[in-house]
């Protein structure tokens, strides 16, 4: 009853500040949020550098300092009101707006939940600042004067003082500050010409420094995301019809277990769209594991009057008006560059660049160029072997593996060639042996040479560079998958099955809509969809590699695919999941011990699959270790 009363109040009109605690509950969530809103004015005033400081995470102090135009004195009091810009000033700058801050509510916002101080200057003479806070109930803006340099100072201080219940909201100071070291880390990327500075409790942080060339651009990344993510990612830069993509985009083979290193920008604004993550999660769909995420710093720039960025307070999502036509450009320059992509240029090195001087009695142009077999035993690992490269490394990890591992140190002995009876059939390995290049009868494969077999797992071999370890199951099982892809697609189409009793779906009219305007793309992928009502659909044929799948649950998937982005994936990646599936089974099982010829087939086979046409470079079937990281594996052990 009590809330009856109150909602039959009769209306008035919210005070100020009570209007302003309310629009801060859209845009201000914790200190990070502040971050963002504060730099982004200093980027749209022109800035040539921000320097961000920071106080136990943000709660105490946050304060942003830049050297943009500033804000004369007669602007000084609307400058904390609400819905006051100088951004936009009709609906025709609103559909083209290029500025990252335009809604006029940022500053009144966070001075409603805070201790906010602006301190700016227009004019050259460091004399000529003044100062605006608002205070009291109403919000009411009060000028004095204060000296400044050109630009502008915003200090919020103690965030959420007024509002207990959102202060206990924060976090530790650790966790506040991580965040806040996000929001910064994303607008360093989104600038490069402009120099930053971040400090907290009174600690540099990122001193980051302008870059104008495509060197400095690197440096700058590698300072933010760290070294490993620019020495494995591709530079790409692409354009088609008025949409221009460049950046960097990280090879499967850099790959993490959560998108924490995913960056994508809009004419310069950071943005989180699920129209970008699917094209992106599309182009990365087959060569990358279940689990693992990619990593990209991607920068999309296309005419403002095509995409909509006041579609969220916060400004992190916007709407493009050929959202078909950014998805397929997306997908097809991320598919290209990865498909393009190939080894590093250590990889690539050739094996001269490898091998010792032609003086020194164990280089191999020192020698007559021996049989493919004796070369295979031309990496032992007994007493005589000390004058190949890293021999005694070799040695001593092994040493190191027996010490821990006892019960398999039969598997690391090199073993004796196998009688033909035991060598591999055709259709369980290999088809057959690769021979050695010619050129160079005595280099070692990229793979290099079996040593041995770990736990029954991984296979151990040699290569110019070091030791690499792969896991045979693994191997073996990309081999197969990649094998019955090619297979399928040679069979220039996809083979369908009618279902014996058509599958009725009750469907949405959004549904049926999708399902009659794209009739043509459904029946492309092998599915027979009928309209049989206004909300009810019939399934009648599928492929027929899913002829046992949940057609419901696949229509559905589809449908919702070709409605938001105006393609479908759900009927492709479903059947090469059912390859996997059929690969995973048709491959060699764990703890089956293997000859050196069946080891050093599967290592052949996974080159030939990786110089495949059909097969993107840089996919993540085998990984490469160094010396020194297996030292610190066996040492961490003992």
């Amino acid at each position: 009853m009590t809330e009856l009363n109150s909602l039959s109040g009769r209306i008035h009109v919210l005070d100020p500040r009570l209007a302003n605690q309310i629009a801060a509950g859209e845009v201000v969530e914790r200190p990070s949020s502040v971050t963002k809103e504060l730099i982004e004015n200093a980027i749209d005033a022109g800035s040539q550098r921000i320097e961000v400081e920071i106080e136990q995470g943000g709660a105490r102090l946050i304060k942003v300092r830049d050297d943009g135009i500033g804000i004369g004195e007669q602007d000084l009091p609307l400058a904390l009101a609400r819905h006051a810009t100088s951004k936009i000033s009709s609906l025709e700058d609103l559909e083209g707006v290029s500025s990252l801050g335009f809604r006029g509510e940022a500053l009144a916002s966070i001075s409603s939940v805070s201790r906010l101080e602006l301190v700016s200057n227009a004019d050259e003479d460091p004399r000529q600042g003044w100062r605006v806070v608002a205070e009291g109930r109403s919000m009411e803006a009060r000028v004095t004067p204060a000296p400044h340099p050109r630009g502008t100072s915003v200090a919020v201080r103690d965030l959420f003082f007024n509002t207990p219940a959102r202060r206990k909201f924060l976090r530790t100071e650790k966790t506040e500050f991580a965040h806040v070291e996000e929001a910064f880390r994303r607008q360093a990327l989104s600038r490069y010409d402009i120099a930053w500075v971040l400090r907290h409790n009174q600690k540099v942080v990122h001193q980051l420094p302008p870059g104008h060339t495509p060197a400095a651009r690197e440096r700058r990344i590698a300072s933010l995301l760290g070294k490993n993510f620019i020495e494995h990612a591709r530079y790409i830069e692409r354009e088609a019809g008025g949409l221009r993509l460049s950046g960097w985009v990280g090879l499967p083979t850099h790959s993490r277990s959560q998108a924490d290193q995913q960056y994508f920008f809009v004419n310069g604004r950071v943005v989180r769209d699920r129209l970008v993550a699917h094209a992106v999660r599309q182009a990365y769909r087959d060569v990358l594991y279940n689990g693992r995420h990619p990593v990209f710093v991607l920068y999309l720039e296309l005419d403002p009057d095509v995409v909509d960025v006041n579609v969220h307070p916060t400004k992190h999502e916007v709407r493009f008006r050929d959202g078909r036509m950014v998805h397929d450009f997306l997908y097809s320059s991320l598919h290209h560059c990865l498909a393009a992509s190939k080894p590093s240029d250590e990889e690539q090195a050739s094996p001269e660049e490898h091998s010792e001087p032609a003086d020194d009695p164990a280089s191999p142009k020192a020698v007559e160029p021996p049989e493919p077999r004796w070369q295979q035993q031309g990496m032992p690992l007994s007493e005589g072997s000390d004058r190949h490269p890293g021999a005694e490394r070799v040695r001593r990890f092994m040493q190191g593996y027996q010490a821990l591992h006892p019960d398999h140190e039969e598997t690391l002995l090199t073993p004796q060639p196998s009688p033909p009876s035991q060598r591999p059939a055709a259709n369980e390995v290999r088809e057959a042996p690769l021979a050695m290049p010619a050129h160079d009868a005595t280099a070692a494969p990229p793979l290099g040479f079996a040593l041995g077999q770990l736990h029954g797992v991984y296979i151990l071999a040699q290569n110019a560079q070091g030791l690499v370890l792969v896991d045979m199951h693994a191997a073996h099982e990309r081999i197969v998958y990649e094998r019955m892809k090619n297979q399928l697609a040679a069979a220039k189409g996809i083979d369908t099955q009618p279902l014996l009793v058509p599958v009725s779906l009750a469907a949405s009219r959004s549904e049926v809509a999708t399902a009659e305007s794209e009739r043509d793309a459904i029946a492309q992928l092998g599915v027979e969809l009928d309209v049989a009502g206004p909300e009810t659909l019939l399934v009648r044929q599928l492929p027929a590699l899913l002829a046992q799948a949940d057609p419901e649950a696949l229509v559905r998937e589809m449908l919702e695919e070709l409605a938001r982005f105006g393609r479908t994936h759900q009927v492709e990646a479903r059947i090469h999941e059912l390859l996997s599936t059929m690969a995973c089974h048709g491959s060699v099982r764990a703890n089956r011990r293997l000859t050196l010829d069946e080891m050093n087939a599967l290592l052949r086979d996974m080159e030939r699959t990786e110089r495949s046409d059909q097969c993107n470079h840089g996919r993540p079937t085998w990984t490469q270790m160094s010396m020194k990281a297996l030292d610190r594996l066996f040492l961490r052990g003992q």
